[in-house]
This record gives structure tokens, C-alpha cells and sequence, in this order.
């Protein structure tokens, strides 16, 4: 009886095992035919690039004056901060010694050159020889001279703005005795503003002069200054492999000045591009692949290489072709070969070109909040 009980349990058994054999490759099949995923037919995007960096804020012309000769000042003609035209005076030092040699200089040339013309008439009249007009006509040229000298020496002693700009605090005051080292003032024409900063030389051939610059300060919370690429350096630095860049911008009311510290994004030309979800690409160590779906609804692996990303999107550079379709969501459960069961969307657009955020305005406290008090704090003492 126990016997036949077993023989019976045994052949059932058996039987359950034949059945799941046999139904276990039906169902892994249907399972792999219907793997939903999500497809998307590849097109090109219009596509702008944004480049950031840091730039500091030069004036298109900037001097610090400083007088060529030591002497002492005599008059200071400018204050602190003022805005002055090309040529306006600034300081006039002390020159009663030059003055008085020039005075002896023009006294000199005078005489000499009114017994010139004397002797030039007698030698028309062959009552003087050539030599001796020759002779009396150097030492006129050298009198000459000297009273250009002794002028020049003067002029040095009145010092003049080079150029039309702001001055910046004054360093002297009169009395003080200056030398060719001493500055007086800086000089700044800031009606318009140079920016430089440094890309890596793996944009060289992305940047060109005309390109828009947009630039933000902490100094002013909320405003953009806009200009544009003026200049590239002709030379890349060799320890840091960067390039210098130089864009320009209108300052009409002085709001950058020399020194700033700048917040900069160069806006490149739009062109096109293939643009895809970032979760579509799938990337393994250094290689980058994306799965693309056949006609027949299997899947197949297609390297890519990846280009600019931006706001959840990712540029292709090779590997796809437009109008080709490919796996956007689901591929972590995806291997090459596998059939999938796609819902196709439409395709992505490029996004907007970044715009940098305007630094954090810092909040001023309320005129008529009442302050609390503060209770001190004793210093945390050992436990002894």
C-alpha cells in the first residue's frame, strides 16, 4: 500500500516537472517580447552653446601719473575722483631756476641771430667771408637750441593728463617733494571697459571675435552688463593650456570700474545638432552608448560620442544618424538583441541658452525693527 502511494507521488511529480519545463521558455519568451520602453525618432535641434568663466575688469586706458623730474609741488590742480579732458593740467611743480635759465636762453639766441642777419647782409656785399657767416650762423642754431631745451625742462615741470578719464585719489599735496617713482594719481578711462579672462585651448576653435558676452557683479545684485568678444590672444599659455580672452563692454555710467571681479557667459552662434534625453545614453566606464531600435522591434548598441549637455539634454556627435530611432527610458533592462515593446514620443527641442542666475541681493534690515537685545554667552568651561 505505502508502495503504490509512493509510485503514485513520484509520477506526479514527474508530470509537474515535465509541464514547467515545457512552459518555462513560453514565458521567459513572452516576458522578453513585451519589455515596454520608450522610443524617440532622432532629429536635428537648433543648438546654443554657453562658455562661463571669470574675468576681471580693465579700463581701456590706465595710467598712474607721475612726474619725470624731482621737485617740489607748487600747485595741484585737480581733486579726488575727478573727471578731467586730454592735456588738463594736474600739477605744477617748482621751476624759478628754469624759468630764469630760459629767460638768459632767449636773451642769448637774440643776440645771436640779430648779428646773423647783420653779417648775412655784409657778406651779400663780400664785406664778410663765408666762414665767418658760417661760423656766427652755428652759434645762432645753438642758442636756438638751448632755449628749446630749457622750454622742455619747464614743460616737464607741468604735469598734464594724457588722456580724457577719471582720476582716481589723489597721492600729494603741495609742498611735497616728488621724484619720478612717486605717484601722483591714477588715471582711468573707463567709458568703456575691457574684460579678460581665460578659456581652456579645447574651445579655441569655438571662439571668434563678435561673439556675445554677458557679465554679472556682486557689486550689482540683479543687473547684466552686455558686450561682446574683441579680442582672442595670439598665444596659448603653456602651464595652463588656456587662452586670454578680451571682450568689451559700454560703461556710459561708470558702473564697472579696474579690478572688478566678473561673472561671464559668451553666448556662441546657434547651429544645429542632434539633441537627445541624457537618460537615453548609457555610459560604461569611457564608453557612452545609446540602444537603437531595428525594424523589427529588437534592439541593437550604438556607441556614441557625447558633445554639450544642458538642462537634461545631451548633444550626439557620432554613432546616430537623424531619422534613426532609439531607446529614451527602459534601457536597464535592455540587452542587444532583445525584443521591446516601444511607445514612441515626440522628439526633444534644444533648451534655451543658459542664463546666469543675477547674484543674491543682500537683504538691507528694516529701519523700524526693534533690535534684540543680546545676552552674552560664558565661554564653555572643562567641568572644573
Amino acid at each position: 500500500m505505502l508502495g503504490r502511494f509512493a509510485m503514485g507521488t513520484a509520477a506526479g511529480l514527474a508530470l509537474l516537472m515535465v509541464v514547467g519545463c515545457k512552459g518555462e521558455p513560453e514565458a521567459a519568451r513572452r516576458q522578453a517580447a513585451d519589455v515596454p520602453v520608450t522610443a524617440q525618432v532622432v532629429e536635428m535641434a537648433a543648438w546654443s552653446d554657453t562658455l562661463q568663466a571669470l574675468g576681471t575688469a580693465k579700463a581701456r586706458e590706465s595710467v598712474t601719473i607721475t612726474a619725470k623730474v624731482s621737485e617740489i609741488i607748487e600747485q595741484v590742480h585737480f581733486d579726488s575722483g575727478q573727471q578731467v579732458r586730454a592735456g588738463a593740467p594736474l600739477v605744477t611743480l617748482r621751476g624759478q631756476a628754469q624759468q630764469a635759465a630760459l629767460t638768459q636762453a632767449q636773451a642769448t639766441f637774440a643776440e645771436a641771430d640779430q648779428l646773423y642777419r647783420r653779417q648775412r647782409e655784409l657778406a651779400q656785399q663780400r664785406l664778410v667771408a663765408s666762414s665767418t657767416l658760417d661760423t656766427q650762423k652755428a652759434i645762432r642754431d645753438s642758442a636756438e637750441a638751448r632755449v628749446a631745451e630749457m622750454q622742455s625742462e619747464i614743460g616737464d615741470r607741468n604735469v598734464r593728463a594724457p588722456f580724457a578719464g577719471v582720476l582716481g585719489i589723489r597721492q600729494v599735496s603741495p609742498g611735497s617733494l616728488v621724484t619720478p617713482t612717486t605717484a601722483i594719481a591714477t588715471l582711468d578711462d573707463i567709458e568703456r571697459m575691457h574684460v579678460d579672462f581665460q578659456m581652456p585651448e579645447s574651445e579655441l576653435s569655438s571662439l571668434a571675435n563678435g561673439n556675445k558676452v554677458e557679465a554679472t557683479s556682486v557689486a550689482w545684485p540683479g543687473r547684466t552688463f552686455e558686450g561682446e568678444v574683441t579680442t582672442i590672444d595670439a598665444r596659448v599659455d603653456p602651464s595652463t593650456r588656456a587662452v586670454t580672452v578680451r571682450a568689451d563692454f559700454a560703461n556710459g555710467d561708470h558702473a564697472l570700474r579696474p579690478g572688478m571681479l566678473l561673472d561671464v557667459n559668451i553666448y556662441r552662434p546657434e547651429r544645429q545638432a542632434l539633441i537627445v534625453p541624457e537618460i537615453a545614453v548609457v555610459q560604461v566606464g569611457r564608453e557612452s552608448f545609446v540602444y537603437r531600435l531595428k525594424a523589427d522591434s529588437t534592439v541593437e548598441r550604438a556607441d556614441v560620442m557625447t558633445g554639450a549637455r544642458r538642462a537634461g539634454v545631451v548633444e550626439l556627435k557620432q554613432g546616430i544618424r537623424p531619422g534613426e530611432r532609439i531607446i529614451i527610458d527602459g534601457t536597464g533592462k535592455l540587452r542587444p538583441g532583445l525584443k521591446v515593446e516601444a511607445r514612441e514620443v515626440a522628439p526633444v527641442a534644444a533648451p534655451e541658452p543658459e542664463k546666469m542666475p543675477p547674484p543674491p541681493a543682500t537683504p538691507a534690515p528694516a529701519a523700524d525693527a526693534p533690535t534684540a537685545p543680546v545676552t552674552p554667552v560664558a565661554p564653555a568651561g572643562n567641568g572644573g
